[in-house]
Formats: structure tokens, sequence, C-alpha cells
């Protein structure tokens, strides 16, 4: 199992540069003074696709040799990877099909046929998912890019700390939403570098809790199918991102529902900038857990901005 290096983070942004946006940080003097904490938001929603991933699936897709490029890339993934990839595929001219859950909203399906992708449908469970993307790289030969456990991806995903760190420079700490883990082990991975005193939260779904019970056990805790608005961080860590949480994560910090959406709302009105429900359990463990963060300069990255906006979850 290769586990990447700050090299290839390095290697990875010179790469991916004319496909993706330098994100804006973001302040805000309400949620400073909510905090106590001087809050630094890294906008991932400004994002290609909408979403941070598309640093890696860039890396990835852009990284192939072009005999490999030739036969499509193919994943596994509930929207936002599903996005991502079929952004980079269609910059590459290449195909790009992805497995999706049923249950995953219907804009996020929409928005990968958009961008040229094909979307087999599957029963929401993890096992599904693998299964029917185990056949379909079978009969195509299609070059498998994980959402997560892939150290093309979790290099491209290194890149957003190492641009927030140029851009803000040294901070108390970096606080992320964590579902396999991707953009956490691509934060580990930076900071660990060029910033080894920063220490790194990860902010998780009470209702999908399985990586906080990880780290408690000292060993990968699976959940198949939680329930949680946070549909992003709904699939369990692989053992490329269970490296980077069990080496370098500070702690695992849980919101209920409702905090994730009390977030989300609050960052939607004094922010005015369009999150996804992920994307707000950063912010919204911040606000549970001042007496951690009072007094420090704190890194918060949002993640993505895309939302079913029929389905608003304080509608």
């Amino acid at each position: 199992m290769y586990i990447p290096t700050f090299k290839d983070v390095q290697e990875a942004h010179q790469r991916i540069v004319p496909y993706i946006h330098r994100t804006p940080v973001l302040t805000s003097s309400f949620f400073n003074q909510l905090s106590g904490a001087e809050l630094f938001f890294k906008c991932e929603n400004f994002q290609k696709a909408g979403v941070f991933k598309a640093r890696g699936a860039c890396n990835a897709v852009f990284g192939l040799s072009d005999e490999a490029a030739a036969k499509g890339v193919a994943t596994h993934s509930s929207g936002n990877h599903a996005q991502a990839l079929a952004y980079a595929a269609g910059r590459r001219g290449i195909k790009a099909t992805v497995v999706m859950p049923n249950t995953a909203p219907e804009a996020k399906k929409a928005a990968v046929r958009g961008y040229g992708g094909e979307v087999l449908e599957c029963e929401p469970s993890t096992a599904a998912r693998e299964g029917m993307l185990e056949e379909l790289v079978a009969r195509t030969g299609a070059d498998f890019v994980h959402p997560y456990n892939d150290h093309r991806v979790i290099a491209g995903q290194g890149t957003s700390s190492l641009e927030l760190y140029q851009d803000i420079g040294e901070l108390d700490a970096v606080v992320a939403p964590i579902g396999g883990g991707g953009m956490i082990s691509g934060t580990c991975l930076t900071l660990s570098n060029v910033s080894p005193k920063t220490e790194i939260y990860a902010a998780e779904p009470k209702n999908a809790d399985d990586v906080y019970r990880s780290v408690r056990a000292g060993e990968i805790i699976e959940d198949d199918s939680p329930q949680t608005i946070a549909d992003g961080l709904k699939v369990s860590m692989r053992p490329r991102t269970w490296h980077f949480v069990s080496n370098y994560v500070t702690d695992v910090l849980l919101a209920t529902e409702q905090e994730i959406i009390d977030a989300m709302y609050l960052t939607w009105q004094r922010m005015k900038i369009v999150i996804e429900p992920s994307s707000a359990v950063p912010l919204a463990t911040i606000l549970k857990n001042k007496e951690l963060f009072a007094g420090k300069r704190i890194g918060v990255i949002i993640t993505g901005g895309n939302v079913d906006l029929k389905k608003l979850p304080w509608m």
C-alpha cells in the first residue's frame, strides 16, 4: 500500500492548477465573536464542481497515461466525488462512469450527467456500491479512482490546506469534516510537513460516528449505512485514510443533526454563502467546543456547496 508523501502534494498542485480554482479564505466577525476564536474559512464550496474533490479527481485523471485514460475512469460515490470525477474526465475528454446509491440527491445525479458522466444506481450500502463497481471495472478496464482510499486523491486533497497555509500562515488548529477521510488525510499530509505544530480535528456527525469509535478502539470500525443529513460523510475509512487519522488527528469532534442544521443556516444567513450540510459539521463542532478553540487561530475547511435547493433542511 503506497502512502503519499508531501512531494506528491506539491506535484499534484502543479498538475491541477489549470483545472481548479484557488479558492478564497473568508472571515466573519460574527463567527469570531460567537466562537471566541479567529476563524479562517477555506471555501471549497467555490471549487470546480462545487466541492474540494475536484482536486483529487483532477490529480488522478491528469496523472493517467494516454493508454490508461483511453479506457476511462470509474468510481462509486454518493455525489460529490462523482461530480468531481465527471468534471475532471470531461476536461480530459475521457469517459467517467459512476455508481451512485439510489438515495443520493437528485441534484447530484443531474450534475454528474451534466458533466458528461454516466450514472449507474445501486442500493444505498457500501457492499452494493463496491459490488457493482467491481463488475464495471472488470468489464471495461476503466481506472478505478476511489473517492478517498487512493494516494492520488489524497495528494490532490492536500493542496487545499497547502493553499490555506500559503495564504494565512501558521494556524493553531484546522477543523475539517470526515467521512472516508480523504480531505483529513490530505490535510494531515500537508500540515505535518509545513506546519507540524498545527492541531488537526476531524468533525463528524454523531449519527455517523464510526471514525470517533475507530479512534477510541484503535482500529477501523465500519458503519454500512448511517442516517445523517450530512450525506457526504456516510462512508467509512479505509487503510490509507486510517493511517493518517490514527497518526495525525488530535481528536474527533461530534455534532448532532440539529447542530449541523443550525450551523449551516447561520453560515447561509451571516456569510451569504451556499454550503452543504457536510460542510457545516466543522463549524458546529467549534461552536459546541468553544473552550477548546478560544483565543486561537483556526482554519475551517468548507468542503462543498452542492445542495438540493428544494430540500433545504430547515424548510
